[in-house]
């Protein structure tokens, strides 16, 4: 009787690589999906045909099935109707768009393997309660996929004290946090996002100021303080800025924390000082300064103020758009 479940275990295995073969998978991806899922070796080929077919209907592109099924081979095993069939009903559901639900398939497969009852539903209550609208779940969910792996109890509720503790307890706060960047229910508490909340408060930013930084710019909770926060701050000391003023950039302009010295913060400091003529404490009172594009808008409208011997503040420079800026110079009829 042994022998004879071990070969018929061997003939699955057979069929599943002979499986694997005619639909172009190479000896080595065919071994690494063996080797990462246990299943296959006794996997029916009929179950596996059904569930390639099943995610072709659903609207997954023939030539990325090979790399869906590489990245979660275990979907070839589940069952059809109680598993895959349930769980991407519900994901039609959550879609704004038909074409939402493969493209999150295709992106992360892992979401076919977890079950709709035990997974899926506590996770989306779990975001209700924190003031997710019902109308934006799916949103969520189609943005960071990968929050149905992570556990409520020991991960996501972990984030959510976090946030709690930093003063965002008002009803909805926290719901529109994950809204703005749902991958900062990724990181660890511990590692990243108290270590950079630290960072901040050590360079003068108050409690309502980390709150605001959280509300409208969380993806900076989510830096590496040593790789980028530090670095960045650092440079804007070596430009002359004082403690206290690098606190007021910070809290007006949060990204400048996190935006490439080399690409973005050195040329329009640059441009500032040589081109502009213009002091750097001018960028403490109007942070924005480095939201706005170097060649779209800086260097255009600085050449026409220069032409038009024109002389403002950063903020009459630079708010409004090309029209508002014209009406404001009158440079309606000077304007090349």
């Amino acid at each position: 009787m042994g022998s004879m479940e071990v070969t018929s275990s061997q003939n699955d295995t057979a069929n599943i690589i002979g499986f694997f073969r005619d639909r172009g998978f190479d000896e080595k991806s065919i071994n690494q999906m063996i080797k990462k899922c246990k299943r296959l070796q006794a996997a029916k080929t009929e179950t596996a045909s059904q569930n390639w077919d099943y995610l072709i209907t659903i609207g997954i592109q023939q030539r990325k099935l090979p790399s869906v099924v590489f990245k979660c081979p275990r979907i070839l095993t589940l069952p059809l109707n109680d598993k895959l069939v349930p769980m991407v009903q519900c994901l039609t559901t959550l879609a704004n768009k038909p074409t939402e639900v493969p493209l999150v398939i295709t992106k992360f497969p892992h979401l076919l393997s977890h079950s709709v009852e035990e997974k899926l539903c506590p996770l989306l209550a779990f975001f209700e309660t924190l003031g997710v609208p019902q109308t934006q779940l799916g949103k969520l969910l189609f943005l960071n996929p990968r929050l149905i792996s992570y556990s409520i109890e020991s991960k996501l509720t972990q984030i959510v004290d976090f946030l709690a503790s930093l003063g965002l307890t008002k009803q909805g706060m926290i719901g529109k946090v994950l809204l703005k960047n749902p991958f900062i229910m990724g990181y660890s508490v511990d590692k990243r996002l108290r270590p950079t909340s630290e960072f901040l408060k050590s360079i003068g930013l108050t409690e309502l100021d980390l709150q605001r930084v959280a509300m409208n710019f969380p993806e900076i909770m989510c830096r590496d303080v040593d790789k980028i926060l530090r670095p960045n701050f650092a440079f804007l000391k070596t430009c002359g800025f004082g403690d206290s003023q690098i606190a007021a950039l910070v809290t007006g302009y949060p990204p400048i924390l996190i935006k490439s010295i080399r690409n973005s913060l050195e040329p329009r400091i640059k441009f500032l000082v040589e081109v502009m003529g213009r002091q750097i404490n001018e960028v403490v009172d109007y942070p924005d300064f480095f939201r706005h594009g170097l060649k779209k808008r800086l260097e255009l409208r600085q050449k026409h103020l220069k032409q038009n011997n024109i002389e403002c503040s950063l903020s009459q420079m630079l708010e409004g758009n090309q029209k508002k800026f014209s009406d404001k110079f009158s440079l309606n009829n000077k304007l090349t």
